[in-house]
């Protein structure tokens, strides 16, 4: 059973685990329903099985603050930052925001339901979810 992080992340506050199981327990979300899978490096996703529209490679690796889906599957290259030395540590990991179902963040929610908090100096606080692009081989839409 993997551990829990609260974690600032390079948007918003989350939860981060490499156990979806996990994750939609403390969400209360439909376990079917996919979750955000947040990357070291666009090498490490496409060492996963990933792939990536040739024309969208420079897109996913230069993005910041953006998640892409890409055949149903939400992917998130973190670059650099707090959030991507803690990431570099395991590769990758299963990302949502450290809120309850349909409210803002609360920090005492927060805190009780994750394993290990990690906070530096930027501390802990809900900012700008990342932008939402639909990808295929020949176009981008953007969800959010």
């Amino acid at each position: 059973m993997s551990k829990v992080y609260l974690v600032q992340t390079d948007t918003t506050v989350g939860f981060l685990s490499q156990d979806t199981t996990r994750l939609a327990t403390i969400k209360e979300r439909d376990p079917a329903k996919p979750f955000i899978q947040s990357f070291d490096t666009l090498k490490t996703y496409t060492d996963l099985g990933g792939r990536v529209p040739h024309r969208f490679k420079n897109s996913l690796r230069r993005s910041k603050s953006s998640t892409f889906v890409i055949k149903n599957r939400a992917v998130r290259i973190v670059n650099n930052g707090e959030h991507h030395d803690f990431l570099s540590k395991y590769g990758w990991m299963y990302s949502t925001s450290a809120n309850e179902k349909g409210t803002s963040f609360n920090k005492g929610f927060a805190l009780k339901h994750a394993d290990i908090v990690i906070e530096d100096v930027r501390g802990l606080y809900e900012g700008q979810a990342s932008a939402i692009y639909k990808i295929n081989n020949i176009t981008r839409k953007q969800l959010r």
